[in-house]
């Protein structure tokens, strides 16, 4: 899940949610992306889901031009990767916590 960070009110906020499932997909696809309003529902319902979120204004600009449901483009992947990365060493950090 990707959101821009702005004021609370600022029209300009954005968020890009992201779906992969190996198994299934061959790639990430754009699951739901919005502003304002929109964008303050996919940061909730991330949130409520436990679903990591990751601020970065460039990325969610660029994911947010594809269309809902379309894959995303291998350009796009190391990008993506660098991203996974983080989250998933965020979330063995939190797990020896526990």
């Amino acid at each position: 899940m990707e959101k821009q960070a702005t004021m609370p009110d600022d029209p300009r906020r954005r968020a890009v949610a992201l779906r992969y499932r190996d198994e299934l997909e061959s790639a990430p696809r754009v699951l739901a992306k919005g502003g304002g309003p929109v964008a303050d529902r996919i940061i909730a319902l991330a949130k409520e889901h436990g679903i990591p979120l990751h601020e970065d204004r460039d990325l969610v600009t660029l994911l947010g031009a594809l269309d809902i449901d379309a894959e995303v483009p291998p350009l796009l992947y190391h990008a993506l990767a660098e991203i996974l990365a983080q989250l998933y060493r965020a979330n063995a950090q939190a797990g020896k916590r526990k």
